[in-house]
């Protein structure tokens, strides 16, 4: 019999609580000792704040970034077909949302190896949850371009897409380049668009914050090197037929 594949959830920073993580997730870690991660450190480090009952000199590990070979990746789940059960982790959060946990799910779909999700917190879910914008139509739109020109005109996409479909845009961006983010985006939506940044989610530090760009030249937020969410939400057009005939 095939082992399960776990979608373990981890917290949202090194200083964020361990309530944020059910507590059974430490039942289904008694008999998984391999994993697939994005940093080892890091998933030792989760591993035994949690307190894992195996010693963790004798886990197996399987390293998921960008610089992972393609060849590499499908072996990773090699005894999953011997009966194991093998654990995916991200560095922050829910794993396969804007991590590239999501290769490893498709591989196993591909093998008919069964996928659990397991609950636990998203920065991207929770940013949405806090910002009174629409949760019924939104967008993740991931990273934005980092060249200004390419990033300007990205953002004029974003917030002409956001009035016109009445959705939620919603992107995120490497902590130590957040103000060049804000800036453009400041520089670049209208005056009455809104703009909500969440930033150190659950953690002491947490800042969330919903208002339009007009007020955000006042007064922008130290969010420098900080892991935060952007999300957008624009007036909805109205067509000039529309308006004549009121």
């Amino acid at each position: 019999m095939k082992g399960n594949l776990y979608l373990i959830p981890t917290s949202l920073g090194a200083t964020a609580s361990l309530t944020q993580v059910p507590v059974y997730i430490n039942e289904i870690l008694k008999n998984i000792n391999e994993f697939i991660v994005e940093d080892e450190k890091l998933a030792r480090r989760y591993l035994i704040k949690l307190g894992t009952e195996q010693p963790i000199n004798q886990f197996i590990f399987h390293i998921l970034n960008e610089h992972t070979e393609q060849k590499d990746i499908h072996t990773y789940l090699n005894n999953i077909e011997k009966g194991k059960n093998i654990g995916l982790l991200s560095d922050a959060g829910t794993p396969c949302i804007a991590d590239p946990g999501a290769t490893i799910v498709k591989i196993a779909h591909q093998k008919n190896i069964k996928v659990i999700p397991l609950i636990g917190p998203s920065s991207i879910i929770l940013a949405l949850m806090a910002s009174g914008f629409n949760g019924q139509n939104f967008s993740f739109l991931g990273y934005l371009p980092k060249d200004k020109t390419d990033r300007t005109k990205k953002l004029k996409e974003i917030e002409r897409a956001s009035a016109q479909k009445n959705q939620t845009q919603i992107f995120i961006e490497t902590p130590y380049r957040n103000l060049h983010l804000l800036e453009t985006i400041i520089n670049t939506c209208d005056a009455h668009t809104q703009l909500c940044i969440a930033c150190d989610l659950t953690l002491p530090t947490e800042f969330i914050k919903t208002n339009i760009i007009a007020e955000w030249k006042k007064k922008t937020p130290d969010i420098n090197k900080r892991p935060a969410v952007f999300l957008i939400y624009a007036e909805q057009i109205i067509p000039d037929y529309k308006r004549t005939n009121k």
